[in-house]
């Protein structure tokens, strides 16, 4: 009887074990967050990140793809980033920003996903390259502006997040998204979503009130990243090295063409960004005698950056852009 009794105390210790094992394999191979009790959401880079965080609170817990400090467009994953894409709960990204990821997405298997460029609308915006802008845009302008570097097979401009309303648009689809991957908050996902929402309204109106009394329309920028801002907001991007913000050869004519345009439209500031060299910037306003300037297309926030999150650096760029066009 007492050896029965130690043989079945000593199974029922193993089963304890096997029980423990599995569990844990379950949570180091299932990523899913699960084990806080929080829903396990990979977004992309950090615009995504900052909606994911917002609308999904203590609900969520997210990682993003691209390091802070790193130029997203041209992230390529390891194999470690892919496989925790595929073990997330969510996944939060914009094709068109980051081939990889969205080629990643695709293969993924993951249920929930939401495409930021899905819930608003995509224009083309690469045709300032070689034109001013889509009014006067110059054929084949476009085509040069992607040379080694894809936006989307259509080509359609994907930084919706520097535009307030489009970016509203967007987080209302990502609050969907998080509702329907976990149900059980569904009514704090969508608070989440109106306070965000309220917050970006509150952006756009000081963007309007900010810009309306200026005495110049147009602004020079190395990363043509702000179309859907001038857009928005009745301004004209002329941009040095079209959509892609890495790109280092600009043609001499492009150069002259924006001499030109910045003593036509009194322009004294040329932007660069954070994350990209300010060279090109710096050359072309030593030429037209002007001063260079931040204006941050918020694809990740450093040290260097004027805010610590996607509002605050809004907002540094309305402050930079009323200086450039002397808006009072």
């Amino acid at each position: 009887m007492n050896v029965r009794r130690h043989i079945s105390t000593a199974a029922l210790a193993g089963f304890a074990v096997l029980g423990l094992l599995a569990v844990s394999a379950c949570s180091a191979s299932g990523g899913t967050g699960k084990e806080d009790g929080k829903l396990a959401v990979t977004a992309s880079f950090y615009p995504m990140q900052f909606l994911a965080e917002k609308i999904g609170g203590k609900h969520v817990s997210v990682t993003s793809l691209t390091a802070p400090g790193t130029e997203p467009h041209d992230l390529e994953l390891s194999p470690k980033q892919t496989a925790q894409l595929g073990e997330s709960d969510a996944i939060v990204y914009l094709k068109g920003v980051q081939p990889a990821v969205d080629e990643a997405v695709k293969q993924s298997g993951v249920k929930h996903t939401a495409d930021a460029a899905s819930f608003t609308t995509l224009e083309s915006h690469g045709a300032e390259v070689g034109g001013h802008g889509d009014e006067h845009g110059h054929e084949g302008g476009h085509e040069e502006s992607h040379e080694g570097h894809d936006h989307g097979e259509s080509g359609l401009d994907p930084h919706i997040w520097l535009d307030p309303v489009k970016y509203a648009e967007a987080a209302k689809g990502v609050g969907k998204t998080l509702a329907a991957a976990d149900p059980k908050h569904e009514a704090d996902y969508e608070k989440n979503t109106d306070a965000l929402v309220k917050e970006l309204e509150k952006l756009d109106q000081e963007y309007q009130d900010g810009l309306k009394n200026r005495k110049s329309d147009t602004f020079i920028t190395t990363h043509a990243a702000f179309g859907y801002l001038a857009e928005r907001y009745g301004l004209t991007e002329e941009a040095i090295s079209g959509l892609d913000p890495e790109a280092t050869d600009v043609s001499g004519s492009r150069v002259k063409e924006l001499q030109g345009l910045a003593k036509e439209h009194d322009v004294h500031t040329v932007f660069f960004e954070t994350l990209t060299s300010p060279d090109m910037a710096k050359t072309l306003a030593k030429d037209v005698h002007a001063k260079t300037d931040v204006l941050d297309p918020i694809e990740g926030i450093t040290k260097k950056s004027r805010g610590d999150d996607y509002l605050s650096v809004m907002e540094s760029n309305l402050k930079a852009l009323q200086k450039a066009l002397g808006a009072k």
